[in-house]
């Protein structure tokens, strides 16, 4: 038990010090919500666990420079809060917007998920993932587009 809870202490120092410059994922949670899960989760065995309403959207076809966004539904069946500690997208134009706050069981919160097409012409897919304290430790969601290319744009290649 111990040798889990420091595990995922490890991970998530890994994730809060190697997060992205611009945005500091240590100033976006409360260390106290992590630290007081993670001792419940290690005292109970309970953990929590991540249900999306959908693990994939397609935007369909869109124009080259458009900024498109969707939401996943995130929902905690587990049996103790669900603490996001970071999300990161697979490529600078996907911006994860996530619950900043525990997610009590039972409960759902949304996950925003925005593409900028901006330079990224043909076919899309990008990746977020999420750094929580379940038992699988990281979630995955998928989101595509077909970006069709600006008037004398270069020839479509897949980023």
């Amino acid at each position: 038990m111990i040798r889990k809870t420091f595990g995922t202490l490890a991970v998530a120092a890994l994730v809060l010090s190697t997060s992205c410059k611009k945005e500091n994922a240590s100033e976006k949670i409360d260390p106290s919500n992590v630290e007081k899960a993670m001792a419940e989760s290690a005292a109970t065995g309970k953990l929590p666990v991540v249900k999306f309403d959908k693990v994939e959207h397609d935007f369909g076809t869109i124009a080259e420079g458009d900024k498109v966004e969707t939401e996943f539904k995130i929902t905690n069946e587990g049996e103790a809060d669900l603490i996001i500690i970071n999300a990161q997208g697979s490529c600078g134009c996907t911006v994860p917007v996530w619950p900043k706050e525990p997610i009590k069981p039972g409960d759902s919160a949304p996950l925003k998920v925005s593409f900028d097409s901006n330079g990224k012409p043909g076919q899309q897919q990008k990746t977020v993932t999420l750094t929580t304290n379940s038992k699988e430790g990281s979630e995955k969601v998928t989101i595509k587009a077909n970006v069709t290319p600006k008037a004398g744009g270069a020839t479509p290649a897949a980023h």
